[in-house]
């Protein structure tokens, strides 16, 4: 077998992302050699790769999905906005530009290039790629410079299945409406639909399934289940209010409280994603200060807009919640951002250029940003347990002088004083030994003595776990015989145009 697909979605975060690593996982069970691929990608969550590039997270989890190690060639353009009117511009791991949403524009001609030697690339060493859009391709504004829907479908003469989410509403609306809007030439690809996020009987479906298919001419190639506790590696920013599913009951008769402040520009929300995962640990993204009153642990995470985000913190009182809750002695954790909140200065030359704002000191540490970033896979140990993580930061973090002594000792890459703790390791978290163990540390300054850590969850477990759910509804759900013609064989042949089209 050799051939790609693009899975295109009517909306932002209608399931591309979990479909497609629901097809990779299902092709590599079937022995497919098979690759994610995304070209271009605005997302706060990402990840470095072996070889030290940064991509989104998504893709690196339909590279576990398909069962091979993830590369900067699965997601050569990643856009991380600091601000709503700007992007830090990544190509193929490493930054490029600053952008606006308008010069952006200018950046493509020299992108696209890039775009297709590296799905060209793909194709050459895996059977199968199978592409992810990004929001909606009948984004009728930006169709001139589409470098991810239909502008890299025509390019690389790809098949499209569009996906609907049906929790929404209106989702026939959704997918007619779409290919309505599509050139002749764009709509000649588009050869199936799927409704994902179904709850109830599908046979209820059935007059409607029909009928889209008899108005476009396309067929509907599945109805995917709303399948409950299914979150993963979050790329959407709509995706991180979500939950992240039951908290699982407690082994003991204590449970830890965990609340992370919703920064507007928060990223990586995947580092409390393991805790989460946690028997007897329940996590809230927080919005204002008195919502950590009940919280035995505050994490302040990863953001691309430091300075911005601590005065987000301060205007919502989650600033002096924090520090109150520190100097009560209850843990913090500050992890990248969060941990240059956490010290006494910052210099941000790269994002605002505003000297020495204040932070919340509750470290004895400086941050100065660099204008080079830091894209590092790290690896030590803490609480007497080994730690994987990766780092992707401007901002570098230095104890002050005056602060070491034996009131702070080194963590990780950071620092520790008393109850509060700060690193710029991403990931860390996900180490199923240290996590337990900080648990363990975390329930004895909070006074939960009836907190018992689960000797045995395996967060990379449930993630695989996870993943061939998602294999076993694309198998179960899907015409995947349909799938597997389309990526033999191309777009259906004979397609019929669907009015009035693009504008």
């Amino acid at each position: 077998m050799s051939g790609a697909l693009l899975v295109a979605g009517t909306t932002s975060d209608a399931g591309k992302s979990v479909v497609v690593a629901g097809l990779c996982r299902w092709l590599a069970r079937k022995g497919v050699s098979v690759a994610p691929f995304k070209a271009q990608n605005m997302s706060l969550n990402s990840f470095v790769t072996r070889d030290g590039a940064e991509i989104g997270r998504a893709q690196v989890m339909q590279a576990r999905a398909a069962g091979v190690e993830p590369e900067a060639a699965m997601n050569p353009v990643l856009l991380k906005p600091g601000s709503d009117r700007r992007s830090q511009v990544v190509v193929l791991g490493r930054p490029y530009a600053e952008a606006g949403a308008l010069d952006y524009g200018d950046l493509v001609g020299s992108l696209r290039p890039l775009v297709l030697d590296a799905l060209a690339d793909l194709r050459r060493r895996f059977d199968v790629v199978v592409c992810e859009g990004a929001g909606s391709p009948a984004e009728i504004n930006l169709r001139h410079r589409d470098l991810v829907n239909l502008g890299l479908a025509r390019a690389a003469d790809l098949p499209v299945i569009f996906v609907g989410d049906i929790d929404r509403g209106g989702v026939f609306a959704a997918l007619h409406g779409t290919l309505a809007l599509l050139s002749r030439e764009d709509q000649a690809l588009v050869s199936g639909f799927v409704i994902n996020k179904f709850r109830g009987d599908p046979a209820l479906l059935a007059p409607g399934l029909d009928q889209i298919t008899g108005i476009t001419g396309r067929p509907v190639l599945g109805v995917l289940p709303h399948l409950e506790g299914l979150w993963l590696d979050a790329e959407d920013s709509l995706d991180l209010d979500h939950g992240r599913g039951e908290p699982r009951a407690p082994l003991g008769t204590d449970v830890l409280r965990v609340a992370v402040p919703r920064l507007p520009r928060l990223s990586n929300v995947t580092d409390i994603d393991a805790l989460a995962a946690e028997p007897g640990v329940v996590v809230r993204l927080v919005h204002h200060g008195a919502e950590l009153a009940d919280a035995d642990l505050v994490v302040l995470p990863g953001t691309r807009a430091t300075v911005s985000d601590l005065a987000w913190l301060r205007e919502r009182g989650i600033a002096d919640a924090v520090v109150a809750h520190a100097r009560a002695g209850r843990p913090v954790l500050g992890i990248c951002g969060g941990h240059q909140m956490l010290g006494r200065v910052i210099d941000d030359g790269v994002e605002t250029h505003l000297r020495g704002v204040p932070g919340l000191g509750l470290l004895p540490a400086r941050t100065a940003f660099r204008p080079e970033k830091t894209l590092a896979r790290p690896v030590g140990e803490a609480f007497g347990e080994r730690v994987e993580g990766y780092e992707i930061h401007h901002g570098i973090v230095e104890v002050d002088a005056d602060g070491l002594g034996a009131a702070v000792e080194p963590f990780l890459d950071g620092c520790r004083a008393g109850a509060v703790l700060g690193t710029t390791w991403h990931g860390a978290l996900e180490n199923d030994g240290f996590r337990r163990a900080f648990l363990r540390e975390v329930a004895a300054q909070a006074g939960r003595d009836g907190f018992v850590p689960a000797p045995d969850t395996s967060f990379a477990a449930l993630r695989e776990a996870r993943l061939d759910a998602l294999a076993a509804a694309v198998e179960a759900h899907l015409d995947t015989g349909a799938v597997l013609r389309l990526l033999e064989s191309g777009a259906t042949p004979g397609l019929p145009f669907v009015p009035p089209g693009a504008p």
